[in-house]
């Protein structure tokens, strides 16, 4: 297991840097980045078997106590998430090796070796067993992602860059300065100590470092009113980019979010949460009605939806955190997706606006189909994946009761979420076929390779729909892990 746990962390790292060494060679660098990224999602796949059968696994970097050093933690959650995170990376990278040609393409030579270091980033965040390393996390991918997001160096591209960044860098501080007030109330920042430690303080102090670390995380994860810095910035990046963004980056942030504040008995914060939760959800899907371009109307579902997760995590149950883990298990494969599409339409199209588009599903119906899917999974529609993870959260705040409201808000946003992927149904794919020049597609090969790699994923959100039932279990088996967190805290301090 401690191979399989430095493989998914190191295995990016040195793909990195074998491609920057090979980008003169093309063929090369690109199997060097499918190599070191396959190899990550390879071993991550394993671990979730390993873990399923054997329980929690740990690695103590350097041999340190756990009061003073790096510990790895593949728990049940880490190794349900990462599997996931890690396949759409390399399923994105397939897709962007078929869009090398197009005006829409990233920068290869640069593209591939970030990619790479926000792989291992990633990797990080979810098994890192510590707030100071996981700050480290989040540094690997905001500088990586800056530069994914702007290395074609249009105004565009650089002014929404610095939007992001600046978003990102207050909240990297107040990361830090959460990190050193948590080390100055408990001497430790190891999540299993903090989550023996941080219960026993005041109420006021405890509440306190919940309330700043729920800023903190609330801002990588795009929640309302910290959610600006999003909308603007993905439409501009290239396809490939945008999808990993969609897919991982406010998952992140989600994700850290139900560790920290289950290991650390935040159940207090419960109803504040639930109402940051139904305003984003409502805000997010109001934001996407209102755009007439297809990569801006994803952007504002990505904060819709992560409004879903945080309704789960909110409740403080163990049905509600399980929703919330099955809900990230679902969003990650279908939002990737719906941003491929988008690059397939622009590739198509010449624009991913509503208004330069038309008539798409006449001329390629499989681009249709592969948008159809995933979109009626977005909107909650049975019997896809979506139904099951919104099912699942809502069904949890019913059971709980006093929800009402964001129940409603929930009930609300999935039908305005339908009737806004409509909007892209009826203007792209059945709308009239507008005038004018289209740019030149990608060479047919090159064709080809994107719809592969972007069926491949369609078939992954089928896959999370038919095997629902056996996710929910394992989401549910997670769920009692982070709430009762004695098997975590003993895995860690034998």
């Amino acid at each position: 297991m401690t191979e399989l746990i430095s493989i998914a962390i190191v295995a990016p790292l040195v793909a990195a840097a074998c491609s920057l060494a090979l980008r003169s060679r093309p063929f090369l660098r690109d199997l060097a980045v499918l190599a070191g990224l396959g190899s990550a999602a390879l071993a991550s796949h394993i671990m979730l078997v390993a873990v399923a059968r054997d329980g929690t696994h740990t690695v103590a970097v350097g041999g340190w106590a756990p009061e003073l050093g790096i510990v790895l933690v593949a728990d049940l959650f880490a190794a349900l998430i990462l599997p996931v995170a890690l396949t759409i990376i390399f399923v994105v990278e397939i897709f962007a090796i078929g869009q090398r040609r197009t005006v829409w393409a990233a920068n290869p030579e640069l593209s591939g070796p970030l990619l790479c270091v926000l792989t291992a980033g990633v990797s990080l965040a979810f098994l890192t067993g510590d707030l100071f390393t996981l700050f480290v996390a989040f540094e690997l991918i905001l500088v990586s992602s800056y530069v994914l997001l702007t290395h074609q160096g249009n105004r565009d591209q650089v002014r929404s860059g610095m939007t992001y960044v600046v978003m990102n860098l207050l909240a990297s501080t107040l990361f830090l300065l959460g990190v050193a007030f948590v080390y100055s109330a408990t001497s430790t920042v190891n999540m299993a100590l903090l989550a023996e430690r941080i219960p026993q303080l005041d109420t006021g102090v405890r509440l306190g470092i919940g309330a700043w670390f729920l800023v903190v995380f609330g801002t990588k994860a795009a929640v309302f009113p910290l959610f600006s810095w999003l909308p603007d910035s993905y439409p501009t990046a290239p396809t490939t980019i945008t999808a990993v963004f969609a897919g991982l980056l406010t998952k992140v942030g989600i994700y850290s979010m139900i560790r920290f504040h289950n290991l650390t008995a935040m159940d207090d914060l419960g109803p504040l949460m639930l109402m940051v939760a139904a305003t984003t959800m409502v805000v997010g899907v109001l934001g996407a009605l209102a755009q007439s371009d297809v990569k801006r109307i994803l952007s504002f579902h990505v904060i819709s939806q992560i409004g879903y997760m945080l309704m789960g995590l909110s409740l403080f149950t163990v049905a509600g955190v399980a929703g919330s883990i099955l809900f990230l298990i679902h969003h990650m494969p279908v939002k990737a997706v719906l941003f491929l599409v988008g690059g397939l339409i622009e590739n198509h199209e010449g624009s991913s606006s509503l208004d330069r588009s038309g008539g798409l599903a006449r001329r390629q119906p499989l681009v249709a189909v592969m948008f159809a899917v995933p979109a009626l999974s977005l909107a909650g529609i049975p019997p896809f994946s979506g139904f099951v993870a919104k099912l699942a959260v809502i069904s949890a705040a019913i059971d709980r009761g006093g929800t009402i409201v964001v129940v409603v808000a929930a009930l609300v946003a999935g039908g305005l979420t339908l009737l806004s992927m409509s909007k892209i149904w009826n203007e792209v794919f059945w709308g009239r076929p507008t005038e004018g020049p289209r740019p030149s597609p990608a060479p047919a090969r090159g064709q080809r390779t994107m719809h592969l790699a972007t069926a491949v994923a369609v078939a992954g959100t089928l896959m999370v729909a038919l095997f629902a039932g056996t996710l929910l279990d394992l989401s549910t088996e997670a769920a009692e892990s982070l709430r009762d967190p004695a098997t975590y805290i003993e895995a860690v301090r034998p």
